[in-house]
This record gives structure tokens, C-alpha cells and sequence, in this order.
């Protein structure tokens, strides 16, 4: 029969593919026991708290066993798969022996006292593999000489008078006359446990008579009442559904929760007409420059946001509670919240300030699709300074946003809707919205505020203030 070594077996273990992650949940396996794979080659999907990603496998071989099925949520460091990396197709039978954890040598005994002291002998201790020097053990027995024989007839001597045993070497000796231990010895009383009243801590007649003295009696008290519980209500399948909170929905939950009570938010409204980039919008669906691109308003509104951003660059910051400083960033990632069947995400477009109108369009669209495949990694929800969030596709008018944590600032656009309007001095139909921003008021003061959602709010009414402000 074909063996294998515990060498030829590799262990996969969980990565940590963000940043900080400590656990991710395996969605699905690409592989199963008996299967060749290589390096490179993804084996299995997992889910952490901020994205699905596959996982390749980084040497050759043969897969033994997957440690942990589908839907479980496994800690970083655990290995999650055994692969035979000797070339051998040994039967999935033998792989039970090769997983089985390597035998722990037994603990020295008596029988061997030859084998000890000669490892002592030589100055090595044994090592037992992953925890370091092992402890020896071995004690000396303390030998019975003349000191030992004359502290035990002192002690011997000391509860004979005294009449009960003597006080640790570091406890002090009651302080009381003999006439006085005599009287605690006669009634069976441990000077030890006396309170004295004498002068200097001297323990007392009354006091021997006082510690033999029968305890007051205690008062009587009512039996205690027990309340039973509250029923729990009975959990019924077919009226309610209950959802683990895991994976990015967790996340999101705890990160709102730490943003909300952390960062003191202000949030500022305007409504504002938007009629001439609602046309503008259309003239570029038909710009050959945009052929291919996603074109729609949540572009122009991401140029207008840039454009304030660069005209008051005070408000793509953050705030560092450790360090206490006000941290200015030079570039802005900028975040696009997306909802998809995971839950709430918000990648960012890196460097999103450096890039023309259309490279912003291919980022964009590039960024919508991959959040709808669940496709998006953990770095590119990393490192976010402002963000968009687009509550109008649902028909909102507007909301009241929560800074994503780390950011200063976040604009939700509300739905554009044909709203009478005054314009030109006349009542109007025309194509408004409402804009909110909030920001963090720690380095975020109402006046900043105010001019970055001015300023968008400008460009989008004005949209051919991009020439002169982008």
C-alpha cells in the first residue's frame, strides 16, 4: 500500500485578504478531495466582512481533504485544505493518517532516570516542538539535620504552653499576659482570632470571654420569592425568517455604529435646478468620445463633487484621534455607495481627481459592474476620502447620510423629478433635486460645508462651470 509522509502534505491556510480581517466565510469550494490542482488555481469563494474574493492555491498536488464545508465562517490562520504536494495519488483512505496530529512524546518517568541525567548532563534541556523549552521537574528533597530537629522540638514546646498551634513565622504573636492565655486555653479560644481592646493590641480578659460568647442571633428574613421567567415567544418558521448577521452586513453595521457615536455629524440640504445637466447628460450619450461609457447624471454629479473638492480642498480630510491631527489628503478616492444582494458596499475610484470626464465614466461603470458580480476586492473599498451616495435611483428625495468611516464628508443625490420651478421670472417645469452633505464637524465647520455644497450645486445648475472650476 502507497503511504504518504506528514512533509508530502501541505496545509492551506486562511488568508487574510484585507486589512485587519479575523474571519471569513467559505461560500464555495472549486475543488474536492481526489482532485489535481495547481498552482495558482482557485479552489474555493469566501466572504468577509467586506467583499467575496477566490482564493488560488499556491503549490501543486492533490487535494486530501477540505477541513470545512460550504457556509462555514473559519478564523485567519486555520488551515481550510490538505494537499498531497509528493505526486503521489495515495487513497483518500490514508489521508485520515496523515491529518491525525503528530504524537506528543510522553513526560519522563521514573523508568528512565538514566536518559534524563544525561540531558541534563550535556546542558540540553528537551524541546518539545512549538512550545519551547520544556520544564524540568525535578526537586530536590530537603535533608533532616540538626536545625530541623531543634525548630520542631521549639514548636512542639510553643503549642504546649500556648495551647494551640503556633502562629506562621510571618503572622505576629497575639500580645496578651499568661494569666490571659491560660484563660484561652481553658476555654479553647485562638488568641489568633481575638480582637484586642488593651492598650498597644493587648488582648484582654474580656476579650477571651467576648470571643466565646454566643453570636447574636440573625434576623429572620422572608423567604425569597422566585419569579419565574418571561415566556420566550415561540419562534414560528412560517411567520418570520431569522438571517445570521454576517459578512459584509455585519460590517457595515458595525462600522455605522462606530461612525455615528464617533464622528459628530452636521447635515446640510439644498435643492437645486438641474435642467441644463439633465440635457447635457444626453448630449454626451451621443458624443462619440463616450461611445461604449456609462453616461448618466451620477457622472456629472461626481465631476461637480471634484470640482468642489478642489476649490475647498479643506474638506478631503480626516481625523486622527490617536495621533490628534487633522490629516489633509492631496487626492481623493472617491466612494460610489452601492447596494447589492450582499448588502451595502462602498468601493472607491483611486485618484478619482486626476481623471478626465470619460476615464471618470469607464471608472464608474467599471465600478457599478464588478459591485453587481460581487466581484469587488477588499482594496478597492480601502483607503476612501468622500463619497456618493445615490438614494434617488429608489425614488428618495433625500436622506440624512452617515459618514463612511475614515471620510469627512458624504453627498447623497435625491431623485430628479419635473418640479414647478420660477425661472426666468416665470413658473416652469423643470428637472430639480435635492442635494445633502454631511460632514464631520470636528474639522468640518458649517462655513466649509456650506461653500462645497454651494459650489456643486452651482456646477449643476451652471454645468459649463466644469470649463473654468475642473
Amino acid at each position: 500500500m502507497t503511504t504518504m509522509t506528514q512533509a508530502s502534505v501541505r496545509e492551506f491556510k486562511m488568508p487574510d485578504v484585507g486589512e485587519g480581517l479575523t474571519e471569513a466565510e467559505i461560500l464555495k469550494w472549486y475543488v474536492k478531495p481526489g482532485d489535481t490542482v495547481t498552482d495558482g488555481q482557485v479552489v474555493c469563494e469566501v466572504e468577509t466582512a467586506k467583499a467575496a474574493v477566490e482564493l488560488p492555491i499556491p503549490y501543486d498536488g492533490v487535494v486530501r481533504d477540505l477541513h470545512f464545508p460550504e457556509g462555514t465562517t473559519v478564523d485567519v490562520g486555520t488551515s481550510i485544505i490538505a494537499v498531497d504536494v509528493s505526486g503521489g495519488t495515495a487513497a483518500t483512505g490514508t489521508a485520515a493518517a496523515v491529518e491525525a496530529p503528530a504524537e506528543v512524546p510522553a513526560a519522563p518517568t521514573a523508568a528512565a532516570p538514566a536518559e534524563e541525567k544525561k540531558s541534563v548532563g550535556s546542558g540540553r534541556q528537551p524541546v518539545l516542538v512549538g512550545y519551547g523549552v520544556a520544564t524540568s521537574s525535578t526537586k530536590r528533597r530537603p535533608r533532616k539535620g540538626p536545625e530541623v530537629a531543634v525548630a520542631q522540638a521549639s514548636t512542639a514546646l510553643r503549642t504546649e504552653l500556648n495551647g494551640h498551634a503556633p502562629v506562621a513565622a510571618d503572622t505576629p504573636r497575639p500580645l496578651a499576659k499568661p494569666p490571659v492565655r491560660k484563660l484561652a486555653k481553658d476555654l479553647g479560644v485562638d488568641l489568633t482570632t481575638v480582637t484586642p481592646s488593651g492598650p498597644d493590641g493587648v488582648i484582654t480578659r474580656e476579650d477571651v470571654h467576648a470571643a466565646v460568647a454566643p453570636p447574636a442571633p440573625e434576623p429572620v428574613t422572608a423567604p425569597a420569592v422566585s419569579v419565574p421567567p418571561a415566556p420566550v415567544p415561540a419562534y414560528d418558521a412560517a411567520r418570520e425568517t431569522r438571517i445570521p448577521i454576517k459578512g459584509v452586513r455585519k460590517a457595515t453595521a458595525q462600522a455605522m455604529i462606530g461612525s455615528a457615536f464617533t464622528a459628530p455629524h452636521v447635515t446640510e440640504f439644498v435643492t437645486v435646478d438641474v435642467t441644463r445637466t439633465m440635457k447635457l447628460v444626453e448630449e454626451l450619450k451621443q458624443d462619440k468620445e463616450f461611445a461604449g461609457l456609462r453616461v448618466n447624471p451620477l457622472l456629472l454629479i461626481a465631476k461637480a463633487l471634484l470640482a468642489a473638492i478642489r476649490r475647498n480642498p479643506d474638506i478631503n480630510a480626516s481625523w486622527d484621534e490617536t495621533a490628534q491631527e487633522i490629516v489633509l489628503k492631496h487626492y481623493v478616492n472617491l466612494g460610489i455607495a452601492a447596494a447589492t444582494p450582499r448588502g451595502l458596499i462602498v468601493p472607491n475610484i483611486k485618484d478619482a481627481h486626476a481623471k478626465t470626464l470619460p476615464q471618470l465614466a469607464e471608472s464608474l461603470g467599471e465600478l457599478v459592474s464588478t459591485a453587481r458580480e460581487g466581484k469587488t476586492s477588499p482594496a478597492a473599498m480601502q483607503a476612501g476620502t468622500v463619497t456618493i451616495t445615490n438614494v434617488g435611483v429608489f425614488g428618495v428625495d433625500t436622506g440624512t447620510p452617515i459618514l463612511n468611516p475614515g471620510e469627512s464628508a458624504i453627498l447623497a443625490v435625491g431623485s430628479i423629478k419635473l418640479q414647478p420651478w420660477v425661472h426666468k421670472g416665470k413658473v416652469k417645469p423643470r428637472q430639480v433635486t435635492t442635494l445633502a452633505l454631511s460632514f464631520d464637524h470636528r474639522l468640518v465647520d458649517g462655513e466649509l460645508g456650506s461653500k462645497v455644497l454651494a459650489d456643486v450645486a452651482a456646477i449643476l445648475e451652471q454645468p459649463k462651470r466644469l470649463i473654468t472650476w475642473a
